[in-house]
């Protein structure tokens, strides 16, 4: 019944022979070998796999990049809104606040009925409720409950952005105005007066979100160069006079009275879009719209800024502070060499030396120049570095050889103007231009020094110069009201721009055809070398006192008596960044590397920044 020992055998060897021909699934632990065909074929089922991820993948970075620009447009337009209601809020608890003073005053006058009406109608609008001053509000602006509602509905990320400009602390709610956080109701204030938001301010940095407004310093000067805007406080008191001929310019002593520093806002970096239209003698500083587009014909329409407006290569994201320079008196000018090494300030009767890259506190030289008591204006290097050029409230121009073992003075220009307020040099560096007071530009043969020729046209002092890179074109501003241009080959002017106001600054833009004017209205203007239309930036509260633009020609900064340092993308003016000194900040300069800015100021020191990128 049982197989017999030899059939086994024979079976046993003939499923042997079949595994070799026919190998079965493989045993644990024995690896598994495939033949080249179907290692291809694995591998390209491999290669669609990956291949198919990526092209999903690619959809969803395509998606996520779509979302993020409806995010942050959905962002600027929460942040233009939230920004206005804030200053509307303001604006109301203002109103309420002078309301009750009025009321205070005008009571006693009336009788006893009468007091008992205003009595019970303060304490009705102190019942009103947010529901009924929503309600109000709606229908003087029955847009907004639609984009408030828009707004929520895109679901706007509460991290990542920068700080925006509210009142109190809460995030945004679907509940209309509630969701501003306002801690206090507007006509609270009939009770007792909130505290106005105030950010806190360390003096060492630049913020675009930092406060706008505080009172500058100012001694006294002449009916025809003080500033006449109606925002001046009225206890500021005339302290120093200079004069110059019946002809001076701004200088702030910090020392001859405090800062009084009042509540304000920071101000947008995005411009608004309400198309307002301020007026032209006084617009309005409002915080809705700071850059306008004024057109051929006078119209006056809030610039819409470009996407790349605050970003891209050679815009800086902000600046910090790195060291301050102890001058000692006022700091009317100021200019920085190249490569950026050392830091000329020019005070009372000297130029002090610093060099920056070393931690010492001290000037490393003082140039003695003018007299000891007369201001200096205006300083220029050289390119090579080795000749420095003074002027100021004197009559003469020093011209100083910085390349030998001490600096000693090489020349002296001397004019028939008793003072010189700005100076230009020409990129050849053989001639050298000099704002006199007495309106005349003279130009000076710096090999030869001799006085080769004067263009003449201002009617009142020259206060600012600049030049074209290319050495063919001049521009001047005086307190004449006016802005020229000058054809260097020819020898004649080319254009004059009127304006309602002093000029105080100017600078041509290096690689366009723009032209910024800074003004004793607070306002700085960006013109067209060709075309008519141009553009009017409102972030200073007092007149523009310096301006430069950046070698790279997007950016370029000005300075106030409102002892602001504003950092405008070209020409469009959008608000890069802000930063709050001291004290009146009188003259600027930019390093040729657009890596630092250099401010002097009426607190009797120079501040050096570092541009972040």
């Amino acid at each position: 019944m049982y197989p017999s020992a030899g059939a086994m055998n024979a079976a046993a060897a003939a499923a042997a022979v079949a595994a070799a021909r026919h190998p079965g699934p493989p045993q644990p632990g024995q690896p598994i070998k495939f033949t080249v065909g179907e290692s291809c074929d694995r591998i390209k089922e491999e290669f669609n796999f990956l291949q198919a991820q990526y092209h999903n993948l690619k959809l969803e970075c395509e998606k996520l990049a779509s979302e993020k620009i409806e995010i942050q447009r959905h962002y600027v337009m929460y942040y233009e809104m939230s920004y206005g209601l804030n200053v509307e809020m303001h604006k109301q608890t203002e109103i309420a606040k002078r309301l009750n003073a009025i009321i205070a005053q005008i009571l006693p006058f009336l009788s006893q009925e009468h007091q008992q009406q205003v009595a019970s109608a303060v304490e009705r609008a102190k019942q009103v409720t947010m529901t009924e001053l929503n309600a109000i509000i709606g229908q003087q602006r029955p847009d907004l409950p639609r984009l408030l509602q828009q707004m929520h509905a895109a679901h706007l990320p509460a991290h990542g952005a920068p700080p925006l400009p509210l009142l109190g602390q809460g995030a945004l709610p679907p509940a209309g105005l509630l969701g501003l956080g306002v801690p206090h109701h507007p006509l609270s204030v009939l009770a007792k007066p909130p505290e106005l938001h105030r950010p806190d301010d360390k003096g060492n940095g630049i913020s675009s979100a930092e406060e706008r407004h505080r009172n500058s310093i100012s001694p006294g000067e002449r009916e025809k160069y003080r500033t006449r805007s109606p925002a001046e406080p009225d206890h500021k008191k005339l302290k120093k006079e200079e004069k110059d001929m019946g002809h001076e310019l701004v200088v702030d002593d910090a020392s001859e009275e405090p800062t009084s520093p009042h509540n304000g806002a920071p101000s947008p970096r995005e411009n608004g879009l309400d198309k307002l239209q301020p007026k032209k003698e006084h617009p309005p500083h409002s915080p809705r719209a700071y850059s306008f587009h004024v057109s051929a014909e006078g119209q006056m329409q809030p610039v819409p800024f470009p996407p790349d407006a605050l970003m891209g290569p050679g815009i800086p994201r902000h600046a910090r502070q790195v060291s301050a320079l102890a001058h000692g008196e006022v700091v009317c000018a100021v200019t920085v060499s190249s490569p950026t090494k050392y830091v000329y300030t020019g005070g009372k009767g000297c130029v002090k030396v610093w060099d920056i890259s070393q931690p010492s506190k001290a000037p490393v030289s003082q140039l003695d120049c003018l007299q000891r008591d007369n201001y200096i204006r205006s300083v220029k290097l050289l390119p090579d570095g080795r000749t420095l050029i003074v002027g100021g409230e004197a009559s003469n121009l020093s011209i100083w050889d910085l390349a030998s073992p001490t600096p000693r003075i090489k020349a002296e220009l001397t004019s028939s103007a008793p003072a010189c307020y700005a100076l230009a040099i020409s990129p050849d560096s053989k001639v050298c231009f000099s704002c006199c007071s007495d309106g005349n530009i003279a130009v000076w043969d710096l090999h030869n020094q001799t006085l080769v020729r004067q263009f003449q046209g201002h009617t009142d002092g020259a206060s600012c110069i600049d030049i074209s890179a290319d050495g063919t074109k001049l521009w001047t501003g005086g307190l004449d009201n006016t802005v020229r241009s000058w054809d260097l080959r020819e020898g004649r002017q080319l254009q004059q721009h009127d304006f309602s106001s002093q000029i105080f600054s100017l600078g041509y833009c290096p690689t366009g055809e723009w032209l910024a004017v800074g003004m004793e209205n607070s306002n700085v203007e960006v013109l067209h070398a060709v075309k008519p239309d141009k553009y009017q930036l409102h972030l200073h509260e007092s007149c523009v006192l310096s301006l430069r633009f950046a070698s790279c020609g997007k950016w370029f900064v000005s300075t106030g008596k409102d002892n602001l340092l504003n950092a405008w993308r070209t020409p469009y003016g959008a608000s890069i960044f802000q930063s709050k000194e001291s004290s009146s900040v009188l003259s600027c300069d930019i390093s040729s590397d657009d890596k630092y800015i250099v401010t002097g100021s009426g607190d009797k020191k120079a501040t050096v920044y570092e541009v972040i990128y």
